[in-house]
């Protein structure tokens, strides 16, 4: 077997589904349904907060930032993931794995951000209504904005270049339809503690130190929820934390299991991190938007006035 090293630039071979490859070609069908739902439905929410007045408040704004997370998150996989299924292409080149791994991380770094800004625009909306808008101000989002892009950029671009520094002598199989970080560093065959190292303190540092913030929010907002008089004002406040609440859960909890699979499940069954792999991918962008359009009242109105306006024009 020639050995690659990091200078020749391997070939990497994408997986679909193990032992349906058969099956390829139907199974894409429930796929391009979940990327055309998170696309169109995430693509609705950000026209819908962008383009109505009566929207353009900070929960709405941490909103259409989580939909653009989600919308890129579903680009950065979309051309591998239905390629394999469609016309069974595999290989994707060292630097075009890079480039996807970085992409997919970053919007997944970012999902993290934003939802935990989501949850300190709930505390605060909660304990402190009357500063609600000084507090969180147009700026003061932006500002928000540009923090969880370049903390998730920061955190990446080393975690890449330690992974330029490796060679490649084992199988160049991955275990996903995309680029996946622990996926590419298991088939090294030089020494991978650094990266492995370097890759849990970016999840912890990322997700995990999110995770612990989003719980304090909570916390905090449930001592505020019942310090509040009124059972009517006490299930009203709590009500809008619900849409929030899935969309975490729908987040953290496929995030969780396929790092406990990659560091942990050595000996399960293939399909089991593929079909992890692909939950994480798609069921947090193709649900966020039924969730917060479900449970939303301002989106349902904003949403069902742009059908209906767009139904008097056909």
């Amino acid at each position: 077997m020639p050995i690659f090293h990091n200078s020749t630039f391997p070939t990497f071979l994408l997986t679909g589904v193990p032992g349906l490859e058969w099956a390829h070609a139907w199974i894409s069908i429930p796929f391009c349904c979940l990327y055309l739902t998170a696309l169109s439905g995430n693509t609705l929410i950000l026209f819908v907060v962008l383009t109505e007045p009566s929207l353009h408040e900070p929960m709405y704004y941490f909103l259409s930032m989580l939909s653009t997370t989600d919308i890129g998150l579903c680009i950065s996989t979309l051309v591998t993931v239905l390629g394999i299924f469609w016309l069974n292409a595999r290989e994707i080149s060292f630097n075009a794995c890079l480039s996807q791994m970085f992409f997919t991380h970053l919007f997944t770094f970012m999902e993290s951000s934003v939802l935990l800004a989501m949850a300190f625009d709930r505390f605060v909306a909660i304990s402190n209504p009357l500063r609600y808008a000084t507090i969180l101000t147009h700026e003061r989002i932006a500002q928000i904005g540009l923090a969880v892009v370049t903390r998730g950029t920061v955190i990446l671009i080393p975690l890449v270049l330690l992974l330029k520094r490796l060679s490649f002598c084992r199988s160049h199989v991955l275990h996903h339809s995309y680029c996946f970080h622990p996926d590419v560093m298991k088939l090294s065959c030089s020494d991978t503690k650094i990266n492995s190292a370097f890759g849990l303190t970016a999840i912890i540092s990322t997700a995990g130190v999110d995770s612990i913030f989003i719980l304090i929010s909570y916390v905090l907002i449930i001592r505020s929820v019942l310090n509040i008089a009124s059972p009517e004002e006490r299930k009203k406040a709590f009500s809008t934390c619900i849409s929030h609440i899935t969309a975490v859960a729908i987040f953290y909890i496929p995030l969780i299991s396929l790092s406990f699979v990659h560091r942990f499940g050595k000996h399960s069954p293939p399909y089991v991190p593929t079909l992890i792999a692909n939950i994480y991918l798609l069921i947090p962008p193709v649900m966020n938007p039924i969730i917060y359009s479900v449970k939303t009242k301002q989106i349902q109105k904003s949403v069902l006035k742009l059908v209906c306006s767009k139904g008097t024009h056909i």
